[in-house]
Formats: structure tokens, sequence, C-alpha cells
């Protein structure tokens, strides 16, 4: 049976409360986070990734991943109303459905927020190096202060260790290491920026629009079998670009007025984003075309691999640029204000990092609280009120991991990850309603017996198809964290008889 060492949801409020973080953010906070977490990479990024994916009907991915999130986004709602705590899908997992389920959803979560963030490290490295390679605003010579090739690359992109990936994870983990509140404030001022370059990028593009850019619109098809193409593998992939919004719920125990503010955080941020990101693609596939780089057999070109950057050399197509909306700005003849974009994205871009690096350390903060992860990860700074030490080691892995790998397969195994979460948030938002129906719901999903069992067809279609090194990564971490579960969490459990024992000798 897998449904057992179900931790009451009293029980993990009451948790919450014994080892708690400040209560600091309100609904402004709270959206801004929102926004900032999911405008980032995936839009300024992964645009290219889609359109050699879909082509111009990238468009059409954009829509069905928005459906997909905003189904999940209801059923978030209720569960993060319900239990303001940290933990996210996680701790709905474990007032549900048990402890192992917890466990592998929380250890599917990494994949969200650490390699999430890992991949918009990359991205933003990518928009640095572009302002370099032009000459930051004509200032100086084109090229003249790039770095070398070799450090504008991961070593499994063709290059070797790419510096600014690795240095904006640094600085990002120090900004989390201070203080959460700091960081929110921070937030708001980089959301307005992304908010503005991403305007400025609409009014420009939308009047250049050709309806001849938009044909072929469907040129890869709807997908494959195996996954990674057409419509739908763009959409798998485009998702990231939506993934961010539930790390709203992962600040709930740091929120005023809980059971009102995270509703309004999660649904007010994916709604503006989602009307942003259809403007954005139609602004791009139509004003300079996003056809897709096609093989010698007229195969489109895995993105993100030597194979691709080989094919583009010097090209000039949307789908060979690493920092696609400054790029399309630029061939529409304003080069200072696509350098403006550009800078935009440099500078906003860490918000996006630094909320998925904020997600992961308060995931593994209650896992740790409950006993599945050492205590000392659970360690909060006498000072900054911050989870320090988890911090430091997932601020660790994501600088190195970005220094090493390209976005867009990073993006499709963070996705991976975040498409189990969704689902599991789904199916335990439909068992919580039929084993506690009489438990106060400040936020009650509507229509839940359609909205979520098409929230989890909907997350299971896109797993699908992402691309089979995303599924294979996911699978090889899945055995990884049961292993783990096996030899440390089953025993040292706060739900294990140890666990239980050790409650009771602290009674004592």
């Amino acid at each position: 049976m897998i449904f057992w060492r179900i931790k009451p949801l009293d029980q993990i409020l009451a948790t919450a409360e014994k080892k708690s973080l400040k209560r600091q953010l309100g609904p402004i906070q709270l959206t801004l986070l929102g926004i900032g977490a999911v405008i980032g990479t995936g839009i300024f990024v992964l645009t290219a990734e889609a359109a050699q994916k879909a082509g111009p009907a990238m468009m059409l991915s954009f829509v069905i991943a928005a459906v997909v999130c905003g189904l999940a986004a209801l059923a978030y709602a209720e569960l993060a109303a319900m239990v303001p705590v940290s933990g996210s899908a996680y701790t709905y997992t474990y007032g549900v459905m048990g402890e192992l389920i917890a466990w592998i959803v929380g250890w599917a979560l990494v994949l969200e927020y650490a390699i999430g963030a890992t991949a918009v490290c990359v991205g933003w490295s990518g928009y640095v190096n572009g302002l370099l390679n032009n000459g930051i605003f004509g200032m100086v010579t084109p090229g003249s202060i790039s770095l070398p090739a070799w450090l504008q690359n991961g070593y499994f992109s063709g290059g070797g260790f790419n510096l600014l990936a690795f240095l904006i994870g640094v600085a990002v983990t120090w900004l989390l290491v201070i203080g959460t509140s700091k960081s929110a404030r921070v937030n708001a001022v980089l959301v307005a920026i992304k908010i503005i370059a991403l305007t400025l990028f609409i009014v420009i593009a939308l009047p250049a629009v050709k309806n001849a850019n938009l044909h072929p619109f469907i040129p890869n098809g709807w997908g494959s079998p195996m996954g990674g193409v057409g419509v739908l593998g763009a959409a798998a992939s485009i998702f990231f670009a939506y993934v961010g919004f539930d790390a709203v719920s992962t600040a709930a125990e740091e929120t005023k007025n809980p059971n009102r503010n995270v509703p309004i955080g999660l649904i007010g941020a994916l709604t503006i984003c989602t009307i942003f990101y259809l403007l954005v693609g139609y602004g791009a596939a139509g004003s300079v075309g996003a056809q897709p780089v096609l093989d010698a057999n007229g195969v489109a070109l895995d993105p993100g691999t030597p194979a691709m950057t080989a094919a583009c050399g010097g090209s000039q197509a949307l789908v060979c640029s690493h920092e696609p909306l400054a790029h399309v700005i630029r061939l529409l003849g304003f080069p200072q204000l696509g350098n403006l974009i550009a800078l935009a994205a440099i500078v906003a871009l860490p918000s996006v990092i630094l909320m998925m690096m904020f997600g992961q350390t308060r995931i593994f903060f209650t896992m740790a609280r409950d006993g599945l992860l050492p205590e000392k990860f659970s360690s909060v700074h006498p000072r900054f009120f911050t989870p320090h030490v988890i911090t430091y080691v997932t601020g660790f892995v994501v600088s190195f991991c970005a220094a090493l790998f390209p976005v867009g397969k990073l993006a499709d195994t963070s996705n991976a990850g975040t498409l189990l979460a969704f689902a599991m948030v789904s199916i335990g938002v439909m068992v919580l309603r039929k084993q506690q129906p009489n438990r106060p719901r400040p936020f009650r999903t509507p229509l839940v017996w359609v909205v979520c069992p098409l929230a989890v067809a909907g997350c299971i279609l896109l797993f699908v198809n992402l691309s089979i090194v995303a599924k294979i990564v996911f699978a090889a971490w899945a055995v990884i964290g049961l292993v783990l579960y096996g030899l440390y969490g089953y025993r040292r459990s706060q739900l294990s008889p140890e666990g239980m024992a050790r409650a009771l000798e602290d009674v004592v």
C-alpha cells in the first residue's frame, strides 16, 4: 500500500508553527514574486527553441501550456489556501497521499526548481554575451571585449565552462541568504523592468508582422511518438515559460493572510504572464519569421546540440539566437532598442533565478523539518532568518550545472519534475474533497471533477512529448531518490518509529 504514513494536515500546520519562517510578504509582493518567477528565460530565451520545434505554430504551444498551467493553478490555489506552509506540492501530497509519494514529489521538485534555476542562469549568460559581442551600445568595437568562445557556452553545448552562468548563480545565492524581504524588494524592481522590456518589444514587433512570415504555420506537425518536436513538443518545452507560478505557494508560510493572498498571487501572476506571452510569440514569429533549421534529410535539428550550433553558423535566423527578443528588434532595424531589451533581460532574469532557488530551498527546508533530509538543512540563520545551509548547497549545484549544460536540455528536464508535481497536486485536491469534505476551504477549485482530471491529462500529454533525454534523466533521478529514501528518509522520518521515539524524548 502506497498511501501510508500520511501526515494529517493539522499536524503539518502544527509542525510549521514550531519552527516557522517569518510572515512578511503581502499580496502585491506575492503577485510580483509570481510574475518574477514566471516571466524570464521561457520567453526571453526559449522562444527560439520553441520556434525550432514548432515554427510559427509555437503560438499554439503557448496556449496549450497556458491551459495546462491554468488548470493546475486552480488546484494549487485550493491546497495552498488550506495549508499555508512551505513545501508546495511536497507538503500537500504528504497530507493527502502519504510519505512515499510525498518524497517522490519533493525529489521531483528538485528538477523543477534547482534545474530550472540552472536553465535561467544559462539564458541570462546568453544575453550578457550577446551584449558584449555587439559592443555594448556601440561604445566599443563589437567583439573586442567578448569572452573567449569556450567561456561563453557549457561543455555539453560545444563550449567549455559558461563563466557568466556560474557567476550569476553565486550572486543570487548570496542574495537569498541575506533575507527574504530584501529579495522581494529587489524582485519588485526587476519585475517592472521585465514588463517594460516586453511591452517595448510588443510595440515594435506587432506593426511589423507579415502574414507571409507565418507560413508554413506548422512545419513540423503536431508531434512525434518519441516526443521533442512539433507543436506538442514545443508546448512541453515552452511549459517552462510558465513554471514558477507555484513558487508562490512555497512562500505561503512567509505570507501575511495566506488564505486570501496566495490564490490572488497564483492566478493573478499566471493571467498577466499568459497575455504577454501570446503577444510576444505572435510578434516574434510574424515580424521576422520562425522557420526551423533542417538537416540534410529535411528533419528539424534538435535545439541546443552541437549539430544545431554548427548548422546555424553565422545565421541570423530567429531559431539560432541565444537572445531571440533582442535579436528580433535588431533585425527590424532598431539595434539600440534591441540592446536595451538585452540589457533589461540581463538586469531582470536574476529575479527568476532568485525565485526558483527560493522555492527549492523552502522545499528542502520543509523535508528536513519532517526528518526526510538531515536536520542541518532546516537550520535558520540567526540574523537573516533564512535557511542558509540548504541555500548554500543549492547555490553550489545550480552554479556548476549552469556552467556545463545547454539551456534547452535543462528546461526540458525541469519540466519533467514540474509535470509530476502538478499532476499530484490535482489528484490530491480530488482525494481531499472525498476524504475531508467539511474541511474549511478559503478557495475552492471550480468544477473540481472537470478541472482536476483535465489538469492530470494535460500533464501526461506534455510529459509524453518531452525529449527522450529529459525522460531518461527523470527516470534516473527518481531511482536515485528512492534509494536515498530507503537508506535515510524511511528511518529518520518524524512518522517512523525512531522519529516518534525522538519526539517523545523531546516532550519528556
